[in-house]
């Protein structure tokens, strides 16, 4: 559903829908009221001008407009107040229909306006009583009132009832929404895990192996005579090993992350530092430009070296490190500046993570963080796990440098 409000809302009469059971008490009780006032009224005028009354109150109850817009409800409300003023004019009998008025004057008007008109409304039952010559007494002034004071009471009790029974419908609505959105991360998360598990399995296992059988299938071609008979099957497996492999890794290019689909890990460097942290400057052979100033840590990247295209797991693992070392920053250092740097060396690729934050004494971290992030034992695991170091150097109120160096594979 759409949360933006529409361009043209339909208006309501009220913003506090009451039951269909008490409109129906209510349309009953002003039925038999008018009824009352035919019946005893000393005219056939005011028997007539009950009637009118009466089926002013239905179209009220039945036109859609009236039900559907604010304007047309105050007109229709007006119409009926005439009405029954008109008609307590002409016979005291009106009086007990001011009941059920004051429910409609209370639904249909805001409270500023519906609390005076009510106490009109009281006003006017009192007022045609004793102009009518009836004998004054206590209820004459009391009963009116009473009327007035309970169903100010009662519509006022159901419209708090209803706005709080709204509210918490709404955070209802919110939790229900904040637990899907929850589980929807924690399905995508799940979702990612999985890939990066199986491309680092398919790797490790399955690209080794078929890597190392064609290397195997060419010393053996080597060592064979070029007329041998089995050169050529030799050959022709070395072909097919060849092929396999070249397609077990694109499946684990398939299977990398998504930041890895559409570039190099430096350009997902690049970016991890302009999202929300800070501008990345990526300028291998350019001097440290000035820090750019936004809200949080100023984050730079750059890059020492001649960058190597590395296989996916070395890719997947330095920029998880980088996402887990970066967020750690700015949810706990309070740094003001933190510098992304990746290296390639001969034999290595380093990527070094320093900020100025307020730092901490690294041995008291030992297990993963609580908020769901890798925590430092998580990325020492997927530096170690590929055969590479990881280090971690701060103390308190000195900043802290996280460097994770991975040695480079052969023939990368």
């Amino acid at each position: 559903m759409d949360p933006r409000p529409s361009p043209h809302p339909t208006p309501r009469p009220s913003p506090h829908p009451a039951p269909r059971a008490l409109h129906l008490c209510l349309h009953l009780l002003t039925a038999g009221l008018l009824a009352l006032a035919a019946v005893r009224a000393d005219s056939a005028a005011g028997t007539v001008l009950a009637v009118v009354t009466g089926a002013v109150y239905a179209a009220g109850s039945s036109l859609p407009p009236v039900r559907g817009s604010r304007r047309a409800a105050g007109v229709w409300l007006g119409v009926l107040c005439a009405s029954w003023l008109a008609l307590l004019w002409l016979t005291p009998e009106a009086l007990w229909v001011a009941f059920p008025l004051y429910f409609v004057q209370l639904h249909l008007l805001p409270a500023r306006w519906s609390l005076p008109v009510v106490a009109l409304t009281a006003g006017a039952a009192i007022l045609s009583y004793v102009g009518h010559g009836a004998p004054l007494n206590p209820g004459v002034f009391v009963g009116p009132l009473l009327g007035a004071a309970v169903a100010v009471a009662t519509v006022l009790g159901y419209q708090a009832l209803y706005r709080e029974s709204e509210r918490r419908r709404r955070l209802i609505e919110e939790l229900i929404a904040a637990r899907e959105g929850l589980a929807a991360a924690e399905r995508h998360a799940g979702t990612l895990a999985e890939r990066e598990r199986l491309a680092r399995e398919i790797h490790d296992t399955l690209a080794q192996g078929l890597s190392s059988i064609q290397l195997l299938l060419r010393a053996a071609e080597r060592a064979l005579p070029p007329d041998s008979p089995a050169a050529g099957h030799i050959d022709r497996a070395r072909r097919a090993a060849q092929d396999n492999l070249a397609e077990a890794r694109r499946f684990v290019r398939a299977l990398s992350p998504p930041d890895l689909e559409h570039g190099s890990l430096a350009a997902a460097l690049e970016r991890l530092c302009r999202s929300g942290t800070g501008e990345g400057l990526y300028a291998p052979e350019a001097p440290p430009e000035p820090y750019a100033s936004a809200a949080g840590p100023r984050v730079r990247f750059s890059v020492s070296g001649a960058p190597v295209e590395l296989p996916t797991p070395y890719e997947v693992a330095l920029l998880r490190i980088a996402q887990s070392a970066l967020a750690n920053t700015v949810r706990h250092a309070g740094a003001a500046r933190a510098e992304i740097t990746l290296s390639f060396m001969d034999a290595s690729v380093t990527l070094d993570v320093v900020d100025d934050g307020r730092g901490f004494e690294p041995a008291s971290v030992r297990r993963p963080s609580s908020d769901g992030g890798f925590g430092l034992p998580a990325m020492r695991s997927r530096a170690e796990t590929l055969g590479g170091t990881f280090t971690v150097e701060s103390a308190p109120g000195q900043g802290t440098a996280v460097a994770v160096s991975l040695p480079l594979p052969a023939g990368v």
